[in-house]
């Protein structure tokens, strides 16, 4: 199985409507937000990388990064406007076994061509939620998928995202092939 992936971060000091560039005010304090956009081709259906998704049982199998995993046990999916998107990543290190909650709420569903979800942003960040828009598109028995992620505080943040996104997208190619 073969996939392509194109990405890009963007910052600004402007408000866009696209959401690829935000700016916070707060108390007369400006602070430059990043966000971190992808796409990636995959040689399968737009159903089924949608499903991929969606599926406990299959998120299970390629979801997180290289050496981390995502337990069946701790996964949630309410596939509706509203509904919990929620998924537990552990990983091992010298400390012992970790954990990384990702709790989401889904606030755009069109199965399978779209679904945003907002989701509390980790503790140390300098903001409460994150969004997460994905859109399948549809290339004859292949899907394109566009993967939007913000706000990030630094372009930091936007590269081991990005890296952690590229590993788990070579896990979801090796699952569907």
């Amino acid at each position: 199985m073969e996939s392509t992936e194109t990405t890009e971060s963007t910052e600004s000091t402007e408000t866009t409507e696209t959401t690829e560039t935000t700016e916070t005010r707060s108390q007369a304090m400006s602070t430059e937000q990043y966000t971190l956009t992808m796409t990636r081709e995959f040689d399968a259906p737009r159903e089924t990388v949608f499903e991929a998704w969606m599926n406990p049982d299959l998120l299970t199998q390629w979801f997180g990064p290289a050496d981390v995993d995502a337990p069946r046990d701790k996964i949630i999916i309410e596939p509706r406007v509203g509904g919990v998107w929620q998924v537990v990543m552990g990983w091992t290190d010298e400390n012992g076994r970790q954990e990384a909650p990702i709790e989401a709420v889904i606030k755009e569903l069109d199965a399978p061509a779209l679904l945003v979800s907002t989701a509390k942003a980790a503790p140390d960040a300098d903001h409460e939620f994150e969004e997460m828009r994905l859109e399948f598109e549809d290339l004859n028995g292949r899907t394109r998928m566009h993967l939007t992620q913000s706000p990030f505080a630094s372009e930091d943040w936007v590269e081991m995202t990005r890296d952690g996104w590229g590993t788990s997208f070579d896990k979801l190619d090796a699952l569907l092939a």
